[in-house]
């Protein structure tokens, strides 16, 4: 038996975030069992805490989705680092550094979790015959897309800009004609914005733009709240389109409550955080 976790991620209140199976202690399980394990769950992922194989990492992270493997993901890294804690876990510096398919990431410890946005890996605009397919599996004409461009840490985001949280909210997709698409939706609150408060999308907890993520191709029509996919965000249009820092509301058109809390260095770089919450407590048997 292995001791299990399946910790809420980017929410104060339990059951209104985005659950991560974590087992930990996971060295020794077969490739297939874990895939098994992530199809059980049916959950957005499962990961799996591993000792580490390269210098200066404090684990070594597996994700699976029920689709398959990812080299990274947002919320199973800041739920997994919160589950490794938790445990018992000690950095061997003041950051824990999580070692995955996608090399080193950098957690730090604060008010909340926050994991370091990890490189593009592929960016830049979406050219005008993938504007137009994007703009059909989103049942939207083409000139509704205010802007859009490939964010790619890992899981395949391409981003989409639409002109207001409202827009976003109202999307009905066609699900059956996204092949191997992954499309992040966002939109900006402005004057009352959400439920929590809105507009200005500073630090102090105003909500800035509603973010939405669909992923059929990974086993689930649409991800509650997406860290992955809220990183690329940050990079592409904090600063720009949304302020160097904000909160940014997902999970709402299913009835979560997801905040994410994307802060801009002084450097530059992304800083992806949120509220992580352990929810059940166990032992599976792997």
């Amino acid at each position: 038996m292995r001791s299990f976790r399946q910790v809420d991620v980017f929410s104060t209140e339990p059951l209104l975030g985005n659950p991560v199976a974590v087992v930990h202690d996971a060295d020794g399980i077969p490739d297939e069992a874990m895939a098994a394990f992530a199809r059980w769950t049916n959950l957005s992922e499962t990961t799996f805490l591993l000792a580490p194989t390269e210098p200066g990492a404090d684990y070594r992270l597996r994700i699976w989705t029920p689709g398959g493997e990812l080299p990274f993901a947002g919320h199973p890294t800041l739920g997994s680092a919160h589950a490794w804690l938790e445990a018992g876990g000690v950095p061997a510096g003041a950051d824990v550094v999580q070692e995955c398919g996608a090399g080193l990431v950098r957690l730090r410890r604060g008010d909340v979790l926050s994991f370091q946005a990890p490189p593009l890996r592929r960016s830049g605009p979406v050219d005008a015959a993938d504007r137009e397919r994007i703009a059909g599996v989103l049942r939207l004409d083409p000139s509704d897309l205010l802007d859009a461009a490939w964010i790619d840490n890992g899981p395949g985001w391409v981003g989409v800009l639409l002109r207001d949280a409202d827009a976003v909210l109202a999307l009905e997709p066609d699900f059956a004609a996204f092949g191997d698409l992954k499309i992040g939706v966002v939109g900006r609150y402005d004057g009352a914005g959400a439920a929590d408060g809105g507009g200005d999308g500073g630090a102090d907890g105003a909500v800035a733009v509603e973010v939405r993520a669909f992923c059929p191709g990974y086993g689930m029509p649409e991800d509650p709240v997406t860290g992955s996919l809220n990183a690329g965000v940050g990079q592409w249009l904090a600063g720009s389109v949304l302020p160097a820092s904000y909160v940014a509301s997902q999970g709402t058109a299913l009835g979560r409550r997801g905040r994410v809390h994307v802060q801009t260095d002084g450097d530059g770089s992304i800083w992806v955080g949120g509220a992580t919450l352990t929810t059940i407590l166990g032992t599976v048997a792997l």
